[in-house]
């Protein structure tokens, strides 16, 4: 896992639920594998053709990556609108790259991110 487990925790805990109220940037709403609660998670969400991006920052281990594996689908609100999402796929940063808008800023090296989860529109 790229970044310590602890800041995941933080994030999820504290800036998660800031970045809601914000309103800001996209959100993803998936489902738990366990509880099958509804959880929304605001995350960055790189447009490609058909569908999604998003960077793992904590790898395929975090809470919602899981969620949406195991589930298969989610929904996503992002530029005003909101689409379905099917197909969740782990790819690599060289597959996620050949995709994603050129002039996006990647995250920084020493994070050691290697894990990207691409979705389709459905």
């Amino acid at each position: 896992m790229p970044v310590p487990k602890w800041v995941a925790q933080v994030n999820k805990r504290v800036f998660n639920r800031l970045e809601l109220k914000r309103g800001k940037r996209p959100v993803l709403t998936h489902v738990g594998r366990s509880s099958g609660e509804t959880y929304q998670t605001p995350l960055d969400a790189h447009a490609v053709d058909g569908g999604y991006i998003f960077i793992l920052m904590y790898g395929s281990g975090s809470d919602w990556a899981k969620n949406v594996l195991a589930a298969g689908t989610a929904r996503l609100q992002a530029e005003g609108e909101e689409f379905g999402l099917v197909s969740p796929r782990l790819v690599t940063k060289e597959v996620a790259w050949q995709q994603i808008a050129t002039g996006t800023k990647a995250p920084p090296q020493f994070l050691k991110v290697t894990e990207y989860l691409q979705m389709d529109i459905s």
